[in-house]
């Protein structure tokens, strides 16, 4: 049950008054941070699996970009129903189970012997599982427990992603460069089950369980009942946000802002280098590298994101995102030198530095529903991802090369800049049935 009586408020508000001078809201940000930074391990792997697993079983780079492209897919269509699960179930169960199921897939590929199981166990569960814990957890818990400095928050849980990928990047391409692709992947299973008690002991739904306002509120929330119906739910916001036209705008750039991170870079850059006669340790490495200043450019987003105006934010990252990929298949060479570092560079500050205007937009137009809505518009990213990550396989089997792919992703980054300029302005976010 909720806090509806006097009593519980009244107590509440006694409990704030002596409450430490760094708000709770802050450690239960920390706490997100490293759990999607012990998630991120999953997600650093799949760009690393396709020369090994076309080495060891023969299925061709079509065939394995294919599980990854579910993998993708999944991890986007997962978060709505996975906001609306948080809604009744609580934070903590769904992550801790998210957790264990990636955990399941990613041990078990260790013993796969056919494609379909590499679809299965990469594609289904680990899809699943990441899909749970997708952006969409670090919008609910900012929506829950901030009021204000939201864009800045949202920034630093969006680099946690980024900071994951530098920390576990080099340490699995190493294994698997060294040691096969299989205790990379026991070390992906074992990163996730890590943090599941670090998640069940620490992490808390809302400021009502410990008496708190949200940061920067001004009077004591509730905590509201579990919503009932979570799949549901997120359909009913998905058929009324998409009578808006904001939602397709938004939904269209973010499908091409992964098309061009997750599913392009991410997964076929390594590979390509390779192509060139790069190391895969120091590809991978690059990769890192991007991580390093993802987590600078986020920020920083987010902080630019409480103070400018997040439509022409997002103009401005997918115009340069789009003219750095032209640039990128003259800088492919055996080693790194130093136009490719300024790449690596340039390319990490504008890597996830749409969500923080994304998720602003979301929260501008949507109101309350704003989490599960930023789900869909992340579900739309997935797909964008999937579809590039199985593309880029194919066109590598057909063409020889990845060229094609990086020229068309760079045209699809412009028109992303012009869809970010016509997204409508809403001063106060409305109910979403009067956005309707």
């Amino acid at each position: 049950m909720t806090q509806t009586s006097d009593e519980a408020v009244q107590a509440a508000h006694t409990e704030n008054r002596s409450a430490p001078r760094i708000h709770r809201a802050w450690f239960v940000a920390a706490v997100t941070f490293v759990t999607i930074i012990g998630a991120a391990a999953f997600r650093s792997l799949p760009g690393l699996l396709i020369d090994p697993l076309h080495d060891d079983f023969g299925w061709s780079r079509g065939t394995i970009s294919a599980a990854v492209s579910v993998n993708l897919a999944l991890y986007g269509l997962t978060a709505p129903f996975a906001a609306a699960l948080m809604d009744r179930f609580g934070i903590r169960r769904v992550v801790a189970v998210a957790l264990t199921v990636i955990a399941v897939g990613s041990g078990l590929t260790v013993w796969m012997t056919a494609a379909w199981q590499l679809m299965l166990y990469w594609g289904l569960l680990v899809g699943l599982g990441s899909g749970s814990m997708a952006l969409a957890f670090a919008a609910t818990v900012t929506n829950r427990w901030f009021t204000e400095r939201r864009g800045l928050v949202t920034g630093i849980l969006t680099a946690a992603s980024a900071s994951g990928q530098l920390i576990f990047l080099p340490v699995l391409s190493w294994m698997v460069e060294k040691h096969d692709w299989r205790p990379a992947a026991i070390t992906v299973a074992l990163a996730a089950l890590a943090v599941v008690p670090f998640v069940w002991l620490l992490l808390r739904d809302h400021p009502a369980d410990v008496g708190l306002k949200p940061y920067g509120a001004t009077e004591f929330v509730p905590k509201p009942d579990p919503v009932p119906g979570a799949a549901r739910r997120a359909v009913t916001v998905l058929f009324k946000a998409a009578r808006t036209g904001p939602f397709w705008l938004l939904a269209g750039t973010f499908a091409i802002c992964g098309a061009s991170t997750n599913g392009l870079v991410q997964t076929h850059f390594v590979p390509a280098a390779h192509d060139h006669g790069m190391p895969v340790t120091a590809a991978a490495s690059l990769l890192a590298v991007i991580g390093v200043f993802d987590v600078v450019g986020t920020v920083a987003s987010g902080w630019f994101t409480d103070r400018f105006e997040p439509r022409r934010l997002l103009a401005v990252y997918y115009a340069l995102r789009g003219i750095s990929l032209l640039f990128l298949p003259m800088l492919l060479a055996p080693s790194v030198h130093p136009p490719m570092l300024f790449f690596i560079v340039f390319y990490g500050l504008d890597w996830v530095a749409t969500v923080p205007p994304t998720v602003a937009l979301c929260r501008e137009q949507y109101g309350d529903d704003s989490a599960i809505v930023f789900g869909w518009v992340l579900a739309s990213h997935q797909v964008g991802a999937a579809l590039i990550a199985f593309l880029g396989g194919v066109a590598r089997d057909v063409f020889g090369s990845y060229d094609m792919i990086w020229y068309a992703s760079g045209a699809l980054c412009a028109a992303a800049a012009l869809m970010a300029l016509v997204i409508r302005r809403r001063p106060v976010a409305v109910p979403l049935a009067a956005a309707a």
